[in-house]
C-alpha cells in the first residue's frame, strides 16, 4: 500500500472533524458540555479482550440486579473439587489411623543417609593407601 503525505494529512483532518461532530452529537443528545461528551469515546482505545471482560461483568451486574438469568460460574482454578477433597480425607483418615496402630510397635532405626558401611569404609581405605604409596613412589 503506497499513500502518500497528501493522502495521510487529508484521512487525518477527515478523522478529527468526524470526532468533533461525534462530540457535538453526543452533547446535544445528552445535554452535557462538549468537554464532557468525550468520555464514552475513551472505550474505543481498549483492547478487545479488556472490552470483552467489562461486557461480561456490565451483563453480570444487571443479571444480579434483574435476578433472572445469572451467568453461570466460572470453575475456578488450583481448588478441590467436592469429590477430591472426600477422597483426600479418607486417604488422610487412612495413613492417620495407620500411623496410630504402629505406635505400639517399635521402628527400626533409619538408616542415615551418606554413612558409610565398614566394608565401604575398609575399601575406601584401601584404595587411599594404594593412591598414597602410587604418590610416594612417584615422587622418589
Amino acid at each position: 500500500m503506497d499513500i502518500s503525505v497528501k493522502d495521510l494529512q487529508e484521512a487525518i483532518s477527515i478523522r478529527q472533524q468526524i470526532d468533533n461532530l461525534q462530540r457535538r452529537l453526543s452533547s446535544i443528545l445528552r445535554g452535557t458540555p462538549q468537554g464532557q461528551a468525550n468520555l464514552t469515546a475513551a472505550v474505543r482505545y481498549f483492547s478487545p479482550a479488556t472490552r470483552a471482560k467489562l461486557a461480561a461483568a456490565a451483563r453480570a451486574r444487571w443479571a444480579k440486579m434483574r435476578g433472572t438469568g445469572a451467568p453461570a460460574p466460572s470453575k475456578q482454578k488450583g481448588q478441590l473439587t467436592p469429590a477430591g477433597r472426600r477422597k483426600l480425607s479418607l486417604l488422610m483418615k487412612a495413613r492417620w489411623a495407620a500411623r496410630r496402630k504402629g505406635q505400639g510397635t517399635p521402628k527400626a532405626p533409619a538408616r542415615k543417609k551418606g554413612a558409610l558401611t565398614p566394608a565401604g569404609r575398609k575399601r575406601l581405605s584401601e584404595l587411599m593407601k594404594a593412591r598414597w604409596a602410587a604418590r610416594r613412589k612417584g615422587s622418589k
